[in-house]
Formats: structure tokens, C-alpha cells, sequence
């Protein structure tokens, strides 16, 4: 485990430099103006001296993705477990969950500052509302593709409804939800964002938004190499608690 974790850091450590020293070459070659793509070290430079308000507005972004996410995941994983106990409910909800799943998330997000105002409720709602389809898609394709020859087994033991459905569907579709969790991880930063562009009063996307009118491109690009850090954080996170998970399910 920890040989991987190893593994994956310095491959990613490389990627990372690599993306670093094309950037910079495009700016040795290209000369571009600084407001349209700024050198990697005046980022870093912004990262150092803006580093209150960056920490300030991580810190701000960072709740809003964690509530959202632990909404997101809970209704998400409440709606696949009611569509595995209740087919028709399922056959009833689910084409109303695709049509809104193909809702541009910036169409969605003023009308749930409208709705919910500017603090944290809309950007964690917005979060949930991206976090719930690949968790409930994934979570419910796990939880209907049973083996047909464990059911039977079941149900020879008597086990029957609500019982076969929490203790041998739910345990064997858990890592199925992981997958779901790790689709939704990275996610989860770009719905808080969202939301913060269309309207807050704090958050990395709201200093985008600042920066980027104007025209502090380097503040920008130092705003996104927190969000991209607390993603990848993130995901790493799900992928850690996995294995907890996941070898309990493969006992079960």
C-alpha cells in the first residue's frame, strides 16, 4: 500500500514537473503578456504573498465541498438503495434524475443563489446535485447486478426483502459505490466553484472571479492550483478509505 502511494507520488510528481517546464518554455518562446499567461514562478510568487487570502478562501471552499459531498453521497446512496427495494420507484424517478442530470451545472447555479441565497447552502446544494448521479448510478448498478446464484443461496437461508437487500446486496454493491465515490471526488470542488463564480461572498472561485476582472491572471492560476490540490487531495482520501471498505464487502 504504502509502495503504491509512493509509486503514484512520483508519478505524478513527474507529470507535474513536466507540465511545468512546457509552460515555461511556452513563455521563453511565445513572450505572451502576463495578463494572458503568466510565468510559473509569478504564480508561485502570488502563491507566496497572497497566501492569507488564499488559505482564507480555500478554507471556505473546502467546507462547502465537504458538506456538499456528504449530501451528495447520503442521497445518493439513499435513492439507489430505494430503487433496489422498490423497482417501480425506480422506473418512476429515474428518467425524471437523467433529465436533470443533463442540465448544464451553470444553468442550474443561479437559480440556486436565487433560491437559497449567497452563503454556503447554494454552493453545497450545487455540490450534492453533482456528487448524487455518479454515486447513485454507480450504487444502484451495483446493488441490481447481485449474482443471481448468492440471491438464491439467500433466499434458501430464508432470507427475504429488506433483510436480503442490507445484508447481501448492500455489502456485496460497495465497491461499486466506490467507484462511484472516486468519479464524484474531483468532482465535488468544481460544483462549490460553480456556484461561488455566480455568486459569494468568499470561496477560490469568488477570488477567480475578482482576479480574473482584473486581470490578475496570476492570482487566478494561483486560485486554481489550490482548487486542482484539493481535489486530487481529495480523491486520494476516497482511495485510501476504499480498501477499508471494499476487503469488509469481499468477506461478506
Amino acid at each position: 500500500m504504502f509502495k503504491s502511494t509512493l509509486e503514484t507520488f512520483y508519478l505524478g510528481l513527474r507529470a507535474a514537473i513536466l507540465v511545468l517546464l512546457v509552460w515555461q518554455l511556452a513563455i521563453f518562446f511565445l513572450v505572451p503578456p502576463p495578463y494572458i499567461l503568466p510565468a510559473p514562478l509569478a504564480v508561485t510568487g502570488k502563491l507566496l504573498s497572497a497566501h492569507q487570502t488564499l488559505a482564507a478562501a480555500a478554507l471556505i471552499t473546502l467546507r462547502e465541498i465537504l458538506a456538499g459531498f456528504a449530501a451528495g453521497v447520503g442521497f445518493g446512496a439513499a435513492t439507489a438503495l430505494m430503487v433496489a427495494a422498490w423497482p417501480r420507484f425506480g422506473r418512476l424517478v429515474w428518467p425524471v434524475f437523467v433529465v436533470l442530470q443533463s442540465f448544464p451545472v451553470f444553468v442550474i447555479a443561479p437559480m440556486l443563489v436565487l433560491w437559497f441565497g449567497f452563503g454556503l447552502s447554494s454552493k453545497v446544494v450545487m455540490t450534492a446535485i453533482i456528487v448524487f448521479f455518479p454515486v447513485a448510478s454507480s450504487f444502484a448498478d451495483g446493488l441490481m447486478r447481485t449474482d443471481i446464484n448468492v440471491i438464491r443461496a439467500a433466499r434458501l437461508d430464508g432470507a427475504e426483502g429488506l433483510d436480503l437487500l442490507f445484508f447481501i446486496r448492500l455489502p456485496l454493491a460497495v465497491p461499486a459505490l466506490f467507484s462511484g465515490l472516486r468519479i464524484a471526488a474531483p468532482l465535488a470542488p468544481l460544483g462549490a466553484v460553480v456556484g461561488e463564480w455566480v455568486g459569494a461572498a468568499g470561496g477560490l472561485g469568488f477570488v477567480m472571479v475578482q482576479a480574473n476582472a482584473r486581470m490578475q491572471t496570476d492570482m487566478v492560476f494561483a486560485a486554481m492550483v489550490i482548487l486542482a490540490a484539493e481535489a486530487v487531495l481529495f480523491r486520494k482520501a476516497v482511495d485510501l478509505a476504499a480498501p477499508l471498505f471494499t476487503r469488509w464487502a469481499a468477506t461478506a
